[in-house]
């Protein structure tokens, strides 16, 4: 068995707990969403249970990664920084049951598995941690930009050739 995979629900009673630095090239998912393969995320999981006596681990993921500004369409450095916390179900109607018992935005509830590989939570939690629309606060060059805005043609300049006469 993986290193990576673990009884999720034997890790939550024994209080499980791991950690390491895993590099970016080697989160495909991750990966494939920034603008280079540079960088390393340093991730911790913590097992334990919910006062209500549920199974549940930490997620904790942290590190620079590059994405691509939407603005300017150049590379820059992001900070990853998120933890969450995820209580487990062992099918879908009982998770769907404890989501409700709960009644907490803030936790998420999934299904849990007896050979449960943390790679893909964690890759998970990075992702999740990405913003929707990457941008600079400041673009260092605007010139691209400028020269798209100087260059305003209406949409609908093309329409004009097909008018039938």
């Amino acid at each position: 068995m993986s290193a990576f995979v673990i009884d999720a629900f034997e890790f939550c009673r024994t209080n499980g707990y791991r950690e390491g630095v895993t590099p970016v090239a080697e989160m495909t998912r991750l990966a494939a969403d920034c603008a280079d393969n540079s960088g390393e995320i340093a991730w911790s999981i913590q097992g334990g249970t919910t006062p209500q006596g549920y199974p549940t681990m930490t997620l904790s993921v942290s590190g620079p990664v590059q994405l691509a500004c939407q603005r300017c369409l150049t590379p820059f450095g992001y900070r990853i920084d998120s933890s969450t916390q995820l209580v487990l179900g062992r099918d879908d109607e009982e998770a769907d049951q404890i989501e409700e018992i709960l009644d907490d935005e803030s936790i998420d509830v999934i299904v849990g598995s007896r050979e449960c590989d943390i790679r893909q939570l964690l890759e998970d939690e990075a992702l999740l941690a990405l913003p929707q629309a990457p941008k600079h606060e400041q673009c260092p060059d605007t010139s691209l930009l400028e020269s798209l805005k100087s260059e305003k043609v209406s949409p609908f300049a093309g329409l004009k050739n097909l008018k039938s006469e």
